[in-house]
């Protein structure tokens, strides 16, 4: 029940929907009940009236509810004849049931706003929760699981839960109302019902009982298969090229079939609730036929034939809320362990943070300063008897030193996993070091907001991120009251106008999914556009050339000139040829600065560097 109530928190300011759904749900309860009464007064102005002359007491008691009809039946018949009492009869009969049908509308509209109104605070915050965290986090999990998360358990949650919500307001109400009337009809006859229920409650718990086990195995299930799913669609080239298709299509095919059987044998267990627990209801209805027929045969008690057909009516209406409230309870577990999944990733929290104090820094005007860096990524940690470590995190980067000044250009060279990328990445707290500060204009970066931060670094990766959106939004991804002029001149700077042009619509020409419709070198431009738009006094540039040819290189790098001009930049570099004119090139070689100087300095030293571009060279010869 903590994992229920927590989801219904959501719900928060819930007073402003319970407040007038129980108003509702009480007077369509009373006014529902009230339909089957009347059939009493119905019943014995046709079949049995009272004889002429013949005086009826007027109840005591208000709360007498057949008696009350009877008596007000009886002044009918008095007034207006038999047959003009039979019409007050039917007119209260349609009153009651139009109440009773309008407080029910207003009811479950109350209960849909609920509905919609927690689905929407659910899915804003497991959604925002997702931006805020860590991309170490993504690494990690698979997307396609936090897509169904987000997406398929979110929605289970809506129906089951506030489904529940629902069923838990109205079917006691209706449940405790009925009870009253048959108790107010025979006391003897409902103590002898309630020997019944019970049994017929236990059966059904049964039944019912591996179904969140079931639930959880079908939402792991789910997600896995959303997961290949994105996968498949993502990598669809390679599959066709490796001739992947069949082992692909197998992969899918097991996880889908393996979410069918546990869906299957779920749905068997709730659908064999309802069928169960109406047979019992019947078997409980004929039980009290021969019972209550045997007490007017006997003419035990006063029980009269009118009135035991008024009660077994109303005795086979308490079985429906009684089976709402079991087919409630079989459809939780399905919310519940949903909602375990959903809250799960609700609590999953950001390992880096701003700190309580940040300050926010609004330009850049000295330098950026590595101070004895260290960076590891972690491994899992096992401990041997003596309490050591057995696996040692693994360090990428050991005690840097560096120094970027302002306006300088700076390349970082060096062989595949030297800890280019990773040092990159700690600027901007994508990543955060296991020792030593990076400090920007004197302040450590980890007492800055990571939005301020983030606000004097652009950056352009290897990988170009477009957005399945018009070239426009594209290049003014993530600002408001952007100009038409403003982002032509960025796409001017980055060499990217006159193609845009070439295209159908323009700058209103959509890209695609991630940027399909565009070349290599096209979509680099666009990135970098929107990276000159921004206008950072920091560039952080991550292999932005390197998996183009000839000639969109030669264009991008243009381009990236361009970017450069007036700024401050740290570029990775796998064409040394296009690093040449860098203010200052560090050579990084196993997490280590090995060398450090101009292009001409490096190569007098005849070091690594050296060795590189000798390598490149010969390469290219």
């Amino acid at each position: 029940m903590k994992i229920y109530f927590r989801l219904l928190s959501f719900a928060r300011p819930i007073g402003k929907f319970a407040l007038p759904y129980i108003v509702c749900t009480v007077f369509s309860v009373i006014f529902n009940t009230l339909n089957l009464a009347l059939l009493a007064p119905l019943l014995k102005t046709i079949f049995n009236p009272v004889p002429a002359g013949q005086i009826l007491k007027k109840p005591e008691h208000w709360i007498d509810l057949l008696e009350n009809f009877n008596y007000y039946a009886h002044l009918a018949n008095q007034q207006y004849g038999t047959l003009g009492a039979l019409k007050f009869v039917c007119v209260a009969i349609v009153v009651s049931v139009l109440l009773s049908n309008v407080f029910r509308y207003f009811s479950q509209r109350i209960m849909e706003s609920l509905r919609i109104y927690t689905l929407l605070n659910l899915r804003r915050t497991v959604f925002n929760n997702v931006m805020n965290l860590h991309l170490g986090y993504f690494s990690n999990e698979r997307k396609g699981d936090i897509i169904s998360k987000i997406a398929a358990d979110v929605q289970v949650v809506q129906f089951s839960v506030t489904g529940t919500l629902q069923v838990a307001f109205k079917e006691p109400f209706q449940l405790i109302a009925y009870l009253i009337a048959l108790f107010a009809i025979s006391v003897k006859l409902t103590l002898f019902s309630m020997l019944i229920i019970p049994v017929s409650a236990f059966i059904i718990s049964r039944i019912v009982k591996r179904l969140k086990e079931q639930a959880v195995e079908s939402q792991q299930t789910y997600g896995n298969m959303i997961s290949y799913l994105d996968e498949a669609l993502s990598g669809i080239k390679i599959i066709k090229a490796f001739n992947a298709i069949p082992f692909i299509k197998n992969r899918f095919n097991h996880e889908n079939e393996e979410y069918s059987r546990i869906t299957r044998s779920m749905a068997k267990r709730q659908q064999m609730a309802s069928p169960v627990s109406e047979f019992l209801g019947v078997l409980m209805v004929s039980g009290i036929v021969l019972y209550g027929g045997s007490l007017i045969i006997n003419h035990t008690g006063s029980l009269t034939a009118e009135k035991f057909i008024i009660y077994i009516a109303m005795f086979s209406q308490v079985m429906r809320p009684a089976k709402a409230i079991s087919d409630s309870f079989s459809n939780i577990h399905s919310g519940i362990a949903a909602g375990e999944r959903v809250l799960a990733l609700i609590d999953e929290k950001p390992q880096i943070t701003d700190a309580p104090d940040a300050v926010t820094i609004t330009d850049f005007t000295k330098n950026v300063r590595f101070e004895n860096v260290s960076f590891a990524y972690k491994n899992k940690v096992e401990l041997n008897e003596n309490g050591i470590e057995t696996e040692p995190d693994k360090y990428v980067l050991k005690n840097l030193n560096l120094e970027i000044p302002k306006g300088k250009t700076v390349a970082l060279v060096g062989p595949s996993g030297g800890g280019k990328s990773t040092l990159m990445d700690l600027l901007p707290r994508f990543i955060e070091p296991q020792l030593g500060t990076i400090y920007i204009d004197g302040k450590n970066i980890q007492s800055v907001t990571m939005e301020s931060l983030r606000a004097q670094m652009g950056i352009v990766n290897q990988e170009s991120i477009l957005f399945n959106d018009t070239i426009f939004n594209n290049i003014a991804f993530g600002k408001t009251g952007v100009t038409q002029e403003q982002v032509e001149a960025a796409a001017r700077i980055a060499n990217a106008h006159n193609f845009i042009m070439e295209t159908d619509k323009g700058y209103e020409t959509n890209t695609g999914d991630r940027g399909t419709k565009l070349s290599g070198g096209q979509r680099q431009r666009i990135c970098i556009a929107r990276a000159v738009l921004n206008n950072p006094p920091i560039m952080l540039l991550d292999e932005a050339t390197s998996a183009l040819d000839t000639e969109s290189e030669k264009l991008v790098q243009d381009a990236l000139n361009n970017l450069m001009k007036n700024r401050t930049s740290l570029i990775i570099a796998h064409r040394l040829s296009t690093i040449q004119n860098a203010d200052i090139i560090i050579v990084l070689e196993k997490g280590c600065v090995v060398e450090q100087g101009s292009h001409l300095e490096l190569l007098q030293n005849n070091g690594l560097y050296k060795k590189l571009i000798d390598m490149q060279t010969f390469n290219a010869d």
